[in-house]
C-alpha cells in the first residue's frame, strides 16, 4: 500500500501533468506508471527525477541495455522490489533474454555472497587495487 494517494491526471496539478505528458511523449506510450503518479504530489521533485533519469539512462559510454542490468541489479541489493520489476521489464523490452536474465542473476548472488564473506571477515583491500 503506497503511502500517498498515486494520483490521477485529473487529479495531479498542472506542473504535474506537463512531466506525465513529458513521459507519455518521450516514451511513445499512453502509460505513466506509479513511482510517477506517487512523486506527482511534489511536481519540483517528480520534474527533477524525471530530468535525471532521462540523462543518466541516455545512451553513452554503457549501451541503454547495460544501463537496465545495473539497475536491475542495484535496485535488488537495495530491496526495492518495484524498481526491480519496473526496471526488469526495460531491460526485457531493451533485448534482454532469459539467458542473460539468468546470468545476471547469478552475478548478483555471488556479488551478495562474496560481499558477504569479505564484509564478516573484514578483508582489508589490496593495495593494488586502491587508487
Amino acid at each position: 500500500m503506497p503511502t500517498v494517494p498515486l494520483l490521477t491526471d485529473a487529479e495531479a496539478s498542472a506542473p504535474a501533468r506537463a512531466v506525465f505528458d513529458d513521459i507519455r511523449a518521450k516514451r511513445q506510450t499512453d502509460y505513466v506508471n506509479n513511482f510517477w503518479r506517487a512523486l506527482a504530489h511534489d511536481p519540483a521533485q517528480l520534474s527533477a527525477t524525471w530530468e535525471r533519469l532521462q540523462q543518466v539512462m541516455a545512451p553513452g559510454a554503457l549501451d541503454p541495455l547495460v544501463k537496465e542490468l545495473i539497475y536491475v541489479a542495484v535496485s535488488v541489493a537495495n530491496g526495492c522490489s518495484y524498481c526491480v520489476h519496473s526496471h526488469t521489464a526495460a531491460a526485457k523490452a531493451k533485448g534482454m533474454t532469459p539467458e542473460m536474465h539468468g546470468e545476471l542473476l547469478s552475478v548478483i548472488a555471488m556479488a551478495s555472497q562474496t560481499n558477504a564473506l569479505a564484509t564478516a571477515l573484514q578483508v582489508p583491500t589490496d593495495d593494488r587495487f586502491t587508487a
